[in-house]
């Protein structure tokens, strides 16, 4: 196991009918006047904002707003959000939505105090700004990314077609509201697409060569089952309050780093999604669905262990003596209960055409994440050259669709 510093100050507040108490929630944390930061129509036909404006006037809180927040979330929204906070000396920024109204919260929150166009934190990787954020709270309407416990903040350039992550301490919530009966209404694809991605989170983290990571393998390894359970149970009955939680609460524990202490992380998965995504706009979870079978098939060898380890105590597969086997049933067994949710199977599914520019992607991931050398690579198990990742990308065009049941 590695060395490790861990902080995580949100307080996180879970349960039925909690989003009406924000108001007297964020009290403590936002002495000044509040950022409204919310999505689409879709929070402001459940009642959901109107609920939140009247929860925030009832505790006395001074508030603007800014919505519009889409998929992929837009670094021209932020840069929009920045200026609006400047003059209105915004002190707070209160996300009312899923990851990617969380990840425009955060790209908003580190904005204000900084002087350099926020585009450029995002752009240089492992860059440290000038001034610490403003502080982050959410009330939280897709159970996905697990931003609402996370110090992680992903955004898009349209005018470059990139796709960037940035981390800092100071962007993990100061508060997370999290109630289940916000979900109700969400459709079944928006489930499956925050299943994959929270099983993807924990990917990341999981198949690592640190070794004696005993507690944190177990943990990780409950929360891949317990995901796929709920999941399940959704998937029959998306008005299953007692599942929305379970599988809230793991998006939660997938992101916020706990299943991550002591131990080499990947993020080669995410690299190669968010290229992706960039240049055609897919859903996130989708597009992670059909890379990370590939990517697995691709490293695997590099340390068999861990993944006949993941095919057994997660997939439910035999242990054998042919490791080859084993994994690879795992991960058919994957790509099955990707296949029970409706994901994508492959590019063409995901409406990736088989001729797209699949080196000029995995080029553009590698260097974002290659950490400056002279040769960029992607992270992980086994570090991909941009031609390996290529191949990644490619291969996941020719896997034949599972059977639909």
């Amino acid at each position: 196991m590695l060395n490790f510093n861990y902080r995580n100050a949100t307080q996180y507040v879970y349960g039925p009918g909690e989003h009406r108490n924000i108001g007297t929630l964020l009290k403590p944390h936002a002495p000044g006047k509040v950022l409204l930061h919310y999505g689409g129509s879709s929070c402001i036909r459940s009642g959901l904002l109107a609920t939140v404006q009247q929860a925030l006037q009832e505790a006395g809180i001074e508030f603007v707003e800014l919505g519009g927040v889409k998929p992929n979330p837009s670094v021209t929204l932020v840069r929009t959000g920045i200026e609006l906070c400047r003059r209105e000396g915004v002190g707070l920024v209160l996300a009312v939505g899923g990851g990617s109204v969380i990840d425009s919260a955060k790209g908003i929150a580190v904005g204000v105090p900084n002087s350099c166009d926020v585009w450029e934190l995002y752009s240089r990787k492992g860059s440290i700004p000038e001034h610490g954020p403003l502080p982050v709270a959410t009330v939280l309407t897709l159970p996905a990314a697990g931003s609402e416990n996370s110090p992680n903040s992903v955004l898009s350039d349209e005018a470059t077609g990139r796709k960037l992550g940035f981390r800092h301490m100071g962007l993990r919530p100061v508060l997370s509201v999290v109630d289940p009966t916000l979900f109700l209404t969400l459709p079944r694809e928006q489930m499956a697409y925050g299943a994959c991605d929270m099983m993807c989170h924990i990917f990341e983290r999981y198949f690592t060569n640190t070794q004696h990571t005993d507690l944190t393998d177990a943990l990780a390894e409950a929360t891949m089952r317990t995901i796929m359970h709920e999941s399940r149970k959704l998937n029959t009955d998306l008005q299953d309050v007692d599942a929305w939680g379970q599988l809230a609460l793991c998006g939660t524990v997938a992101h916020n780093d706990l299943l991550g202490l002591g131990r080499e992380q990947s993020w080669a998965c995410h690299a190669l999604e968010h290229e992706l995504s960039a240049v055609y706009d897919v859903p996130h979870g989708g597009g992670l669905a059909v890379v990370v079978p590939a990517y697995m098939k691709a490293v695997w060898r590099y340390n068999p262990g861990i993944f006949a380890q993941w095919a057994t105590n997660v997939m439910g597969v035999a242990p054998h003596r042919d490791m080859e086997m084993v994994v690879m049933e795992g991960i058919r067994r994957l790509r099955v209960w990707y296949q029970e949710l409706g994901l994508p199977q492959n590019m063409q599914e995901l409406g990736i055409p088989s001729d797209a520019d699949f080196a000029g992607m995995a080029h553009a991931a590698c260097k974002v994440y290659g950490g400056g050398a002279a040769i960029p690579t992607l992270p992980g198990i086994h570090r991909l050259t941009a031609e390996e990742a290529t191949e990644v990308y490619r291969s996941a065009t020719e896997i034949p669709a599972c059977p639909r049941s």
